[in-house]
C-alpha cells in the first residue's frame, strides 16, 4: 500500500474539494460497531423494537455515521493526529434496511478557510439517499 501524502499547507486553497467517498452500511456493520462501542441499543439491531418506538427501521448509531464522515478528514490529513477538531450535528438517522444492499452514506468535503496557524477548516456534507444526515459537520486539520 502506498503511503498517504499529507497536502502541504501552501498547496491547499479555499474552495478545494475533497473527493467524495461512499460508505456502504449493512446491519452486520452496526452489530460490529455495537460490540466495539458498547452501544447495544436495540434500535440499532432489532427491527421490531425500532418500529415499535416509531422509527421506520433499524438505524445506524450516530457515532458510527460520524466516524464514517471522519474518515474523509483523516484520509485528507494523512494522519489522524492532524485532525485537531471534528464536530457534527445529527440531522437525520441512517436507516439500514434488512436486505443485500443496506444503506450508503456519501461524504464530501470542501476547504472553507485557511488559518494563520497552519490549519484548514473543512466543511463536510454527509448524505444517505436524498437526506442530509449530518449537519454543521466541520473539521480542522493541521497541515505541514
Amino acid at each position: 500500500m502506498a503511503p498517504v501524502v499529507t497536502p502541504r499547507f501552501d498547496a491547499v486553497r479555499v474552495g478545494d474539494v475533497l473527493p467524495a467517498q461512499r460508505f456502504p452500511v449493512q446491519r452486520i456493520n452496526l452489530i460490529m460497531y455495537a460490540g466495539a462501542s458498547g452501544d447495544f441499543n436495540p434500535i440499532h439491531w432489532n427491527e421490531r423494537f425500532a418500529k415499535f418506538v416509531g422509527l421506520p427501521d433499524v438505524i445506524a448509531q450516530g457515532m458510527f455515521t460520524m466516524a464514517e464522515a471522519g474518515r474523509v478528514l483523516t484520509d485528507f490529513a494523512g494522519d489522524p493526529a492532524r485532525v485537531v477538531h471534528f464536530g457534527v450535528r445529527f440531522t437525520r438517522p441512517v436507516v439500514v434496511p434488512d436486505d443485500d444492499i443496506g444503506a450508503v452514506v456519501e461524504v464530501s468535503g470542501e476547504v472553507v478557510d485557511k488559518r494563520d496557524d497552519g490549519t484548514v477548516v473543512i466543511d463536510l456534507t454527509a448524505t444517505c439517499g436524498e437526506d442530509v444526515v449530518l449537519g454543521k459537520a466541520t473539521g480542522v486539520v493541521r497541515l505541514s
